[in-house]
């Protein structure tokens, strides 16, 4: 993956080259820094670029700061305009994503939240795939997920995603695309770094926000879409791992990962062991809804040409 040409630093745009920081800086030692994933769609017809609900992202993305004791003095509005300006100044016209990033800048030693300076910036790359996979093979991680009351996993922190880096190196290494975490009562949390949606005797299945989950836009998208476009029911309760092996179909949900069926978790199929009929529409109602091809949920595609 290239490196973008400019980024936005602390109010300003410039060259990536010029944003550097220091070995001793303290999201680099303690994780103490929070960041976000946000997508932007070039539609060819229209020759129009779309990001993807970046109001909410940007909401989330402060919220995680607050976890941290962050005070950033940008509104979701004003960071929104900040990506506009920088995909606009680098003149992407294609699929791209978008990288925010807080993180204390302080270059001390001192394990703390308080009395620390936050620094913000965002880099945007052109993206495609995050699983280069029609059918994802997946297993159970032995890896937990980290609970509430040890990392907030609502919240994207920086630090806890070495927790992700584990469960999701460990299955890649063992031969799988992807990892499924368990949280500590054994139930099923999310993959490495994707929320999970399944569906069994003909109910669409996904755990709550309590089961140590991120709380995702892109599961909040697919959600509605199943309820509003297929008419089907959603249940937001736990699932135990077994369930999955049992389910009709499976798929995880992200803005990096957008939508990937899940067709086999250790080594048992999932229904036919095919993306389902049920997935595959999802899929077609997502990818035309973020590049803003249904007129019905434009709002949440926001213009940057």
């Amino acid at each position: 993956m290239a490196t973008p040409e400019f980024v936005f630093l602390d109010g300003k745009i410039l060259p990536y080259a010029d944003a550097k920081v220091g070995v001793m800086t303290h999201g680099l030692n303690y994780g103490t820094g929070i960041f976000g994933g946000i997508r932007g769609y070039w539609n060819d017809k229209e020759k129009q670029m779309f990001i993807f609900r970046p109001l909410d992202h940007y909401k989330r993305f402060l919220e995680s700061g607050k976890l941290l004791r962050m005070e950033l003095p940008y509104t979701k509005e004003s960071l929104t305009q900040f990506t506009i300006d920088l995909i606009r100044k680098q003149g992407y016209k294609e699929t791209v994503y978008i990288r925010p990033l807080a993180f204390y800048g302080d270059e001390l030693i001192g394990v703390r939240l308080h009395n620390l300076t936050p620094k913000m910036a965002i880099a945007i790359v052109p993206f495609g795939r995050y699983i280069d996979s029609p059918g994802a093979h997946v297993t159970i991680s032995s890896w937990r997920r980290v609970d509430d009351n040890i990392i907030p996993a609502r919240g994207k922190v920086v630090g806890a995603y070495v927790n992700s880096a584990l469960a999701k190196t460990d299955a890649q290494l063992a031969g799988f695309d992807e990892a499924i975490v368990l949280d500590q009562s054994g139930h099923v949390s999310e993959g490495s770094a994707e929320n999970i949606i399944m569906m069994r005797n003909g109910v669409f299945v996904t755990p709550p926000i309590t089961e140590n989950i991120l709380e995702g836009i892109t599961r909040r998208t697919v959600l509605q879409l199943i309820q509003d476009e297929l008419g089907m029911t959603v249940q937001e309760r736990s699932i135990d791992r077994t369930e999955l092996y049992l389910a009709d179909e499976i798929f995880f949900v992200g803005s990096g990962v957008q939508i990937v069926p899940i067709t086999k978790i250790d080594f048992r199929s999932i229904g036919s062991g095919v993306i389902g009929p049920n997935t595959k529409k999802i899929m077609d109602l997502y990818f035309e809804a973020v590049h803003g091809n249904l007129q019905k949920y434009r709002s949440w595609c926001v213009k940057v040409y």
